[in-house]
């Protein structure tokens, strides 16, 4: 019987050979563990992270506050490196709870998917 880690590989592994991100649109992954969540913008043609953004750092606050805040961050620092489109890739988590109020803040933040 497969474990639910197993499961959310095998599922990473089928997304990501549909999505490819490029210097025009990069790829925005999220990433969610138990107690952090992270985001990064990543050009796969050269295996290159163009920005980041976690709440490793940050104490204060919920979990969905701290993904808010990831979500911020992340938007903030593709502007800065003059990045308005993105491809969105949940890394094989369901599109619900933090992973969506990362990418619903990233949209606000103006990037578009």
């Amino acid at each position: 019987m497969q474990n639910k880690q197993d499961k959310r590989i095998r599922l990473k592994r089928k997304i990501r050979a549909k999505i490819v991100g490029t210097a025009e649109r990069p790829r925005l992954t999220v990433f969610r563990s138990n107690k952090f969540i992270y985001a990064q913008l990543i050009n796969d043609m050269v295996g290159k992270t163009l920005a980041e953004a976690s709440d490793v750092k940050t104490t204060k606050g919920t979990k969905t506050e701290r993904a808010k805040e990831v979500g911020r961050a992340i938007a903030l620092n593709a502007t800065k490196a003059k990045i308005k489109k993105v491809v969105f890739d949940r890394n094989g988590f369901k599109y619900t709870g933090r992973v969506k109020l990362v990418a619903d803040e990233a949209r606000a933040g103006g990037l578009e998917f």
